[in-house]
Order: C-alpha cells, then structure tokens, then sequence
C-alpha cells in the first residue's frame, strides 16, 4: 500500500488557478489508479477525477470539468490535479486516493489510500 502526501493548496481568489501535488512512496505506484476527492464544510466527500494507471484514461466530474486537469507523472511518483477558474464552490479540502487493484472509478470505497488532505479556500 502506497503512502500519499498532498500539497499545493492555499487560499486564492475566484478565478485563480492551483495546482495540487500528491506525491507516492513505494515502487509500485505506477500500477494505481489514481483520484483526487474533495470535502467541502458540512458535506460528503465527493469525486473529483481519476486518471489510470497509464494516464491515458481520465474522468471528471461535471462540476470541475472542463476547469480541472488531472495528470500524473510514475517516474515521479506524483499525480496532479490543476485547477484553473476555480470558485467559491470549490473550497474544500482536497484528497488523493489510490487503487492498488489499477481500476479506479468514482466512488470512494474503491481506494484504499488516502493521502491526508490540503485546504483548498477561494474567496469570491
């Protein structure tokens, strides 16, 4: 089971752009699917994206598709999640997850690793 660490969030204002980093310990990280999730104040923890193991494959929500990119680099041992024309609505704390199976998908009982979080703020 990898271990993940996020970073990369912080507060910036709406319509502003960052860019989350989910670094992976072990050697088999490139044989993950990989996701990013998210928890806002108050609510469940919701889907965000995922990319498979290769990269090539990636799914979004609707809510940040088209604004949010999800990449990852396996010699780095790192997947991404670049967030431009970010919202009031996007403040959460961010989380990476892991699929040690390679499958992936939106629901969040499919990841057995979990990174421990970054806030993400936006102010409007």
């Amino acid at each position: 089971q990898v271990q993940l660490v996020e970073s990369g969030g912080g507060l910036v204002q709406a319509g502003g752009s960052l860019r989350l980093s989910c670094a992976a310990s072990g050697r088999t990280f490139s044989t993950y699917a990989m996701a990013w999730f998210r928890q806002a104040p108050g609510k469940e923890r919701e889907f965000v994206a995922t990319i498979s193991r290769s990269g090539l494959n990636k799914s979004y929500a609707d809510s940040v598709k088209g604004r949010f990119t999800i990449s990852r680099d396996n010699a780095k041992n790192t997947v991404y999640l670049q967030m431009n024309s970010l919202k009031p609505e996007d403040t959460a704390v961010y989380y990476c997850a892991g699929d040690r199976r390679g499958l992936g998908g939106r629901l969040e009982t499919l990841y057995e690793s979990w990174g421990q979080g970054t806030q993400v703020t936006v102010s409007s």
